[in-house]
């Protein structure tokens, strides 16, 4: 009996909800895999049990928890290298806000997007440590948004083809007599004949826009005829945010 007032109540609250509840299971992942992972899906799967199960489901995207126990449970991994392995092209990878992530000489050759699940950058931390090149190498499109990404000694993110969109996030390098090893963003986007033809796209650039990078000799690096384009910052109290572009000239 307290079940069903309880029905009737929401329904009362928010018939809208009510409605869109008839439709089943298949059809609403559908319509939730058109929302923006954050912060529009990450708000759906608040709104009661069912859709949290379907927006948080596998198909729609994959999580990195490295809390997770029942490694058999389906689309969570213990590690962005191990969810970077079993993506498919056009995933979105979620990472569980909370400690450090090591990503050291992570390479990803496929579309992916790699969002963080905290409130803000500074609650999800990829940490490279020394001894790697980089947190992440890019082989193919992607997109990184809302993480921190924090390199020891070397670069965090070092771009080699395809399309690196990097959005409202922290890049961190350390300050100290070796820095000049160190740089936020390397970018190389050139053929090179080691990598295999699926993997080489036209266009190749990097777009970063409100990111914090902070450390290094250098903000940037790039080869070729690489350069930087439309750059612009603004200055707030605590930090500087950038917005550029690099691409071929």
């Amino acid at each position: 009996m307290e079940e069903t007032e309880r029905k009737r109540w929401k329904q009362k609250k928010n018939p809208n909800l009510s409605v869109i509840n008839n439709l089943d299971d298949g059809c609403l992942m559908h319509i939730f895999s058109f929302l923006s992972p954050i912060p529009d899906r990450y708000n759906t799967a608040l709104v009661c049990h069912r859709w949290h199960f379907l927006a948080c489901h596998p198909r729609l995207w994959l999580r990195v928890d490295r809390s997770v126990k029942d490694v058999s449970e389906p689309g969570v991994f213990p590690s962005i290298e191990t969810a970077v392995s079993a993506a498919r092209p056009g995933d979105t990878i979620l990472i569980s806000a909370g400690g450090n992530h090591l990503a050291s000489n992570i390479q990803i050759n496929k579309p992916l997007c790699l969002v963080g699940g905290g409130d803000v950058p500074d609650e999800t931390m990829l940490l490279c440590s020394r001894g790697s090149d980089s947190a992440l190498e890019f082989l193919s499109t992607c997109k990184l948004t809302n993480l921190t990404v924090k390199a020891e000694l070397g670069c965090c993110l070092l771009h080699r083809s395809g399309k690196l969109t990097v959005d409202s996030c922290i890049l961190q390098c350390e300050s100290d007599p070796l820095d000049y090893l160190s740089c936020p963003i390397v970018s190389r986007a050139r053929e090179h004949e080691g990598f295999a033809s699926s993997v080489r796209t036209k266009g190749d650039g990097v777009s970063v826009s409100q990111t914090r990078i902070e450390g290094g000799a250098k903000a940037v690096l790039t080869d070729g005829d690489l350069a930087l384009q439309r750059v612009r910052v603004i200055y707030s109290r605590a930090y500087v945010y950038f917005w550029f572009d690099i691409g071929h000239e």
